[in-house]
């Protein structure tokens, strides 16, 4: 929240004025794509069709999965930031129970294979994972907002004559230098 905005009713804390980025998910689902278009044919050849549909599957469970809990971060962000956690806890608790509801309502000998679903979740969800780590790494995300730049118009002018203070220079160190060993003999 900025020094000059009023605090919003019913606010739980503070909000961050920064908008939430989500451009992570377009790289992770691209990602998860090109993963996918190689994984589907290897695995139909080295291990069947029922494996290779499950493949397809829990890409795409995954896929709807981290792009469905960064929406909903993002949104629980926008309200305030203290909602982020329980909004990301939350999602990971319902992800759970849709993963173990749909494991566990597929057949065993059926059309794909649940075993290849599950692995796939389980490898899509460290791809997505690498992603987002790659993706915060590479960001100047700031936790405080940043100081302001200085500003540019001012002249970095020598007004040691002048009340004896002048600005330092960038580069320059802003300590007095030592004094000067006495000379003498």
């Amino acid at each position: 929240m900025s020094p000059s905005s009023p605090p919003r009713p019913g606010s739980a804390g503070p909000r961050s004025d920064a908008p939430w980025d989500l451009s992570f998910l377009r790289v992770g689902a691209l990602t998860a794509l090109v993963l996918t278009v190689v994984a589907v044919p290897v695995v139909a050849v080295v291990a069947g069709w029922p494996q290779a549909w499950g493949v397809l599957l829990g890409a795409a469970v995954v896929t709807a999965f981290f792009c469905l809990s960064g929406l909903v971060v993002a949104w629980a962000g926008k309200i305030d930031d203290t909602f982020t956690l329980p909004a990301a806890l939350g999602m990971f608790f319902v992800k759970a129970l849709v993963l173990f509801s749909l494991l566990n309502a597929l057949p065993v000998d059926g059309w794909l294979d649940r075993r290849a679903v599950a692995w796939t979740v389980v490898v899509g969800a460290l791809a997505w994972s690498g992603v987002q780590l790659r993706w915060v790494w590479t960001r100047q995300l700031y936790y405080v907002p940043p100081p302001a730049p200085p500003a540019a118009d001012r002249p970095l002018l020598d007004r040691a004559g002048e009340g004896g203070v002048r600005p330092v220079a960038p580069g320059e160190s802003s300590q007095a230098p030592p004094p000067s060993p006495p000379s003498g003999g």
